[in-house]
């Protein structure tokens, strides 16, 4: 039988993309005239292949007779060689062979179109493996390009990938492909109405079929390919922003998002402290682990998907009226193609909903300000997050109670430091003992945050300040690791990585269990 190369696996894992190749795709979009993913692109380069592969055989197998060792040949007679990648030569010369362990053969020497001659056996009785009896290109147990694809796909996937990303022909949107010569012409004219279509709907989402009745696109052009064109004009103006999640493309105006979904509240932007992870004992990796700061990368492992989370509400992210995106959270909230995707919030108890954000290179979700001051939601308050019972909406938990005033930790500002007292507060939500702050005087405690920021306050100097501060409320005068962490990230965003390599590195600081810590004047000094 006619060995096929197309069937072996090592023949598509060194794929590599040929001119015959880019030819075939380029005319398949061009008379398609509809963009194609990579996969579709591979299916497509692998059935090709197949095909053309057959057309060889038969075609070469047309010019000759195939070459078996066993049958006689005369001289002038056109053979055809498979395993010599379909070499065909003239037999210009036959004489007897001499090899008492064959019996009785011929040799025939074969003239090739290059001009080279190899001599081959001929009438040898003998089994050989270029023998062979029945239909010479049979297809009877051969895999399909469909099989082959399954099997061997992802070689041909991910050399496809790289070339297009490097070639100038092609433009890529959406994980779909097409030729950039061939994109329906969508001019300034046609940006300026789809920002005036987006201005009237707010800023938008809108998907891009909305705009194409007022664009007067060519109608003969079908409608995936005039899509696809102005999504590319579309991304390629600045004035733009593709937000919707996966598997939808929505168009919003840059100009109307919320200023922080574009440009990150400075409360949210830790600061990069190196520190000796190996310094932490156990109890404090754990609890690293269990407070989930969405910039901890210890506390930031891949997590398997869930559809609910609780979380504890921490001071920077209840000041901007946000959520952390930890890894957990991310399985959550909507995931895109780009890293700001807009998505709805909705209120689990009254079923109200809102608009909010998903900021997916800066780690958080914008939305929740109105909420939290609606419901007075403290610093250290359980939040409870799960998917909504429709695609693009994200349900929020308080967990409320009936209103009580109880006592809460304080945040309190002073000649230009932060204080912390016992006080009185209106409640009503379940929260956090060790991580409740509550604030009086938020514009106090802005002025110490930006004074932290100019003057570069160490850790260990806030730690200083702090840690009495706190000590000072309970009666055994020790603070809890994690109170620590909630506080200091009152007047300075911190993962609790720096916060506690200090506490077990100062000697200031002594472990007294539990993740309760003393702090000892004496050696401060």
């Amino acid at each position: 039988m006619v060995r096929r190369e197309t069937q072996t696996p090592t023949y598509w894992h060194n794929y590599q993309v040929s001119e015959a190749d880019l030819e075939h795709i380029t005319n398949l979009l061009i008379e398609k005239e509809q963009p194609r993913s990579i996969e579709e692109l591979a299916q497509d380069i692998i059935a090709f292949r197949c095909q053309r592969e057959e057309q060889i055989i038969k075609r070469e197998l047309a010019r000759g007779e195939l070459y078996q060792p066993r049958h006689h040949y005369e001289v002038g007679q056109t053979l055809v060689f498979p395993a010599l990648d379909y070499a065909v030569g003239e037999v210009v010369h036959v004489r007897p062979g001499n090899n008492p362990e064959y019996g009785s053969f011929q040799v025939a020497r074969v003239r090739f179109e290059n001009q080279q001659e190899r001599e081959f056996a001929i009438d040898l009785q003998a089994p050989h493996r270029l023998n062979y009896d029945g239909d010479l290109v049979e297809e009877d147990g051969l895999l399909s390009p469909e099989e082959l694809y399954e099997l061997h796909g992802a070689p041909v996937r991910e050399a496809l990938t790289q070339y297009l990303e490097r070639s100038d022909d092609f433009v890529r949107l959406a994980g779909r492909w097409f030729l950039k010569s061939l994109l329906v012409p969508i001019n300034i004219g046609h940006l300026n109405l789809a920002e005036a279509v987006l201005d009237m709907a707010d800023g938008g989402p809108l998907p891009t079929q909305v705009f194409l009745k007022d664009l007067d696109l060519p109608p003969e052009i079908n409608q995936d390919l005039r899509i696809f064109s102005l999504n590319y004009a579309l991304s390629q103006d600045k004035r733009f922003d593709e937000v919707g999640p996966a598997g939808q493309i929505l168009w919003f105006l840059r100009a109307r998002e919320p200023k922080p979904v574009l440009d990150p509240p400075r409360r949210l932007k830790p600061v990069q402290i190196p520190y000796d992870a190996n310094a932490l004992d156990p109890s404090l990796l754990l609890l690293e682990r269990d407070l989930e700061d969405e910039w901890s990368e210890a506390a930031n492992a891949p997590v398997g998907p869930v559809n609910e989370a609780t979380l504890v509400l921490t001071f920077p992210h209840w000041c901007e009226g946000t959520l952390p995106l930890t890894a957990r959270l991310k399985h959550i909230f909507p995931m895109g193609r780009t890293h700001r995707i807009r998505f709805l919030f909705q209120d689990a108890e009254s079923g109200e909903t809102w608009p909010g954000w998903v900021v997916h290179r800066q780690r958080y979700v914008f939305g929740l300000d109105r909420w939290y001051r609606d419901n007075r939601i403290l610093s250290g308050a359980f939040i409870t997050v799960r998917k909504g019972d429709e695609p693009g909406v994200v349900q929020v938990d308080l967990g409320r109670r009936r209103p009580t005033r109880e006592w809460v930790r304080v945040a309190v500002p002073r000649e230009g430091q932060i204080n912390f007292e016992m006080r009185k507060q209106l409640v009503g939500c379940t929260y956090d003992e060790l991580m409740v702050v509550a604030v009086d005087d938020q514009e106090g405690i802005d002025q110490i945050w930006r004074h932290g920021e100019s003057e570069q306050t160490s850790v260990k100097q806030l730690l200083y300040h702090i840690f009495p501060e706190l000590a000072k409320l309970n009666p055994q005068g020790t603070v809890h690791a994690k109170t620590l962490y909630a506080a200091v990230n009152v007047v300075r965003r911190l993962p609790p990585g720096p916060i506690f390599a200090v506490l077990m590195q100062d000697m200031a600081f002594l472990p007294v269990g539990d993740n309760y810590w003393l702090f000892t004047q004496d050696s401060a000094l």
